[in-house]
């Protein structure tokens, strides 16, 4: 029988990364967490595991959140396990392997993919999700990323997504108000396999010269980014629309 005293949450994108962070943070905080995959199925089960090791009611939940039938029947799957929807956190999404200056290399196919990923996907979830938020008064984070907001090492589907996911925090805080708050992170450089991807051979190098010109001294972790994202949904009653930099103070000094 379903306990729907517990708070719930979906996590898109969660097999890896942000993703499994902020899941794990958010069911050792007492939360059901519902996870999402697209193609990484191993990875999902693993992450289950974790969080069914913590305690709760746990799921993992397959679907490409560009695909609006997929999405819907992965909503229903949440109402159903829990009947009720406390948090979201938009975190799925992909990039395209396109060096940042290469204008001419830029596959349109690539970018209509990072859009319906990384923007209509976080579109998707949250207005099939917005019934259950609402009757929760709950609350969600979309991930952006520090490119959304000032020029970095990133492929430029990915950026203006980034953009877009800012934008669109913005907008879909007035429509969801004032029963949803709803928020977003955008994380600086995150040390591990996204920055090493991005930065290939100069990981090393790049990654010690950013953590030595940032105030706090040492580079944005997953566990950073989770626990700013624990506390947007939990403990900032009063703050809806906005976007926090978790980078250590780089941006802001730089």
């Amino acid at each position: 029988m379903t306990d729907t005293s517990r708070r719930a949450a979906l996590v898109t994108g969660s097999a890896s990364g942000i993703g499994k962070a902020a899941a794990l943070r958010l069911a050792a905080a007492g939360y059901d967490v519902a996870i999402n995959y697209s193609r990484s199925a191993d990875r999902a089960k693993e992450t289950l595991d974790e969080l069914n090791a913590l305690g709760g009611s746990h799921l993992a939940l397959q679907a490409d959140v560009s695909d609006e039938d997929a999405v819907r029947g992965m909503v229903s799957q949440v109402s159903a396990a829990y009947g009720r929807l406390d948090a979201l956190v938009n975190n799925a999404g992909t990039t395209s392997e396109t060096p940042p200056d290469d204008l001419d290399g830029v596959s349109l196919d690539e970018w209509d993919r990072v859009f319906a990923v990384n923007v209509r996907g976080l579109f998707q979830v949250t207005r099939a999700a917005a019934p259950l938020l609402r009757a929760a008064g709950g609350s969600v984070v979309n991930v952006a990323s520090i490119v959304g907001l000032r020029p970095g090492p990133q492929p430029l589907a990915y950026a203006a997504s980034k953009a877009a996911v800012v934008s669109l925090t913005r907008t879909l805080s007035r429509v969801l108000a004032p029963e949803v708050r709803v928020n977003a992170v955008a994380p600086g450089w995150i040390a591990g396999e996204w920055m090493e991807r991005t930065l290939g051979d100069n990981y090393e190098r790049l990654m010690a010269r950013r953590a030595q010109w940032t105030p706090m001294q040492r580079n944005v972790t997953l566990e950073d980014v989770a626990e700013s994202i624990l506390s947007l949904l939990e403990s900032n009653p009063f703050v809806t629309g906005e976007t926090i930099v978790i980078d250590g103070g780089y941006t802001a000094t730089s």
